[in-house]
């Protein structure tokens, strides 16, 4: 199996630093925006100013990129893996995508309740439900290999972590928090999963 170009490892550490540095700078602009308050759907949200270029940089890219790292991972199983790897890698694309589609179904806060906001919160699920799967049945299936632990280790850690925030923590933590918790399992997932990887 050839190696993994640089370009191809460095896709996850780009769609980390392109959602995190989106965040952190498209939050310091927004007026009376408060990283501990406030959701980060707010930020491509209708009608909030510059919108449009925070969901193309915070999630529709980093989304895409995600799916690169899921398609690597897959592309790269050994031809004796089994249905949970497999399964798990199909998971992660699916995260990906769902990822890039929050960027593509904005939130309307004029109207939480309405179908925008809604499409925005069923691919937010999707995206937890595929991350958390995904990770874990790759991670735990990488456990068992002797040259993938490092992989499998940090993939049950970011999933396990990413489930706690997303379903147990909320009233631990403050929601914005407990997701943004949930974001940086995934963001560290990305950056690490393609240069963990190793091969018999």
């Amino acid at each position: 199996m050839s190696p993994l170009s640089p370009l191809l490892r460095l896709s996850g550490l780009c769609a980390a630093l392109l959602f995190v540095l989106a965040v952190l700078g498209f939050g310091a602009g927004l007026d009376g925006y408060a990283q501990v308050r406030h959701p980060v759907a707010l930020l491509g949200a209708h009608g909030v100013p510059h919108a449009l270029a925070f969901n193309l940089l915070g999630f529709l890219l980093p989304g895409l990129l995600a799916v690169v790292v899921a398609e690597g991972l897959r592309r790269r199983l050994p031809a004796t893996a089994g249905w949970a790897p497999r399964v798990g890698s199909q998971m992660l694309l699916l995260a990906g995508l769902a990822f890039a589609a929050m960027g593509l179904l904005p939130l309307d806060v004029d109207d939480l309740h309405g179908s925008a906001s809604q499409l925005h919160a069923s691919a937010w699920m999707i995206w937890v439900l595929g991350f958390v799967a995904g990770t874990l049945l790759l991670g735990i299936s990488r456990l068992r290999q002797a040259q993938g632990r490092a992989l499998g280790l940090a993939a049950v850690a970011c999933g396990v972590l990413a489930a706690l925030a997303a379903f147990a923590l909320q009233g631990v933590l403050s929601a914005p928090l407990a997701q943004r918790l949930a974001f940086a399992c995934w963001a560290i997932w990305l950056a690490v999963a393609l240069p963990l990887l190793r091969h018999r």
